[in-house]
């Protein structure tokens, strides 16, 4: 169930409801497949579309490219689990994205091997789950829900920033009710990840700002009905994350410099004014 969606009557009605006033283009990238072969041609296509190259751990700000996560530990991928933790910030410094769960935490694990593999929550996982690159996972224990946000990769979380898309890789979504909802400064929005029937398949959600349309400054992730935990059933779907994928965190200005921007043209303004008048 691939699409690209490019200025449809969808996307249209999507940059109405949290872009500024004037904008008109966005694209979302949604795709669905019964392996990890059925989505790479999207996920690549949003890679492209993000901009080259992938800026790894490399600090900012850095003028083009992206940024990606998979969970894998670098060098040869590993296996072995790490123990739930919120926030979760381990890539906030290297590549600019801090992450929380109202939950016990958030934890990058394999399916099934090595330590604390998420198939000790439940066997059933084993054949639930798998990894779109190996061998980790992404999940909140205890909640279904994983918040985040992004900063200027370097500054430890210091500097706030915006990226002009994000998008992520899910396994598993057999149910409607997987969403990102993507922030910017104008609101937000809510998009449906696609479903795909089986175990161990393979979502993904990506959208794409074009210029002058603000940025995406924070997300919600809502992974399947409920928390990790039950035996998946008929009306139970359980969903977890793979690579996240998103633009070069670039600053938003800070409120109090818009404020003092915005007084500083009034003040102008009001110079201006009186000089016309003498």
């Amino acid at each position: 169930m691939k699409s690209i969606m490019r200025h449809s009557t969808f996307a249209l009605f999507v940059v109405s409801l949290f872009l500024p006033t004037g904008a008109s283009a966005v694209t979302i990238f949604s795709d669905s497949g019964a392996n990890a072969a059925g989505i790479t041609g999207t996920v690549d296509a949003f890679r492209a579309a993000l901009g080259n190259p992938n800026n790894g751990n490399s600090p900012g700000p850095l003028a083009a490219g992206r940024r990606e996560i998979n969970w894998d530990g670098g060098g040869p991928p590993v296996i072995d689990g790490t123990a739930p933790v919120t926030p979760f910030t381990v890539f906030q410094n290297t590549r600019g994205a801090t992450f929380t769960t109202p939950g016990t935490g958030l934890t990058q694990a394999a399916a099934t091997g090595g330590l604390l593999s998420l198939d000790l929550i439940n066997p059933q996982y084993a054949t639930l789950f798998a990894p779109f690159s190996p061998n980790r996972l992404f999940a909140p224990i205890g909640s279904n829900v994983t918040q985040g946000v992004f900063s200027i990769p370097g500054t430890g979380g210091a500097v706030p920033a915006g990226v002009s898309g994000f998008g992520a890789v899910f396994s598993d979504v057999d149910l409607a009710g997987t969403t990102i909802q993507f922030f910017t400064g104008s609101g937000s929005v809510t998009l449906p990840v696609p479903t795909a029937t089986g175990n161990q398949t393979f979502s993904f959600l990506g959208i794409l700002l074009g210029p002058g349309e603000g940025l995406i400054n924070r997300i919600t992730i809502t992974t399947g009905s409920v928390p990790l935990g039950p035996a998946e059933s008929p009306t139970v779907d359980l969903v977890v994350m793979d690579d996240f994928l998103y633009g070069e965190p670039r600053a938003i200005p800070e409120p109090h410099a818009l404020i003092l921007l915005g007084g500083a043209l009034l003040t102008l303004f009001a110079v201006r004014r009186r000089r016309s008048r003498d």
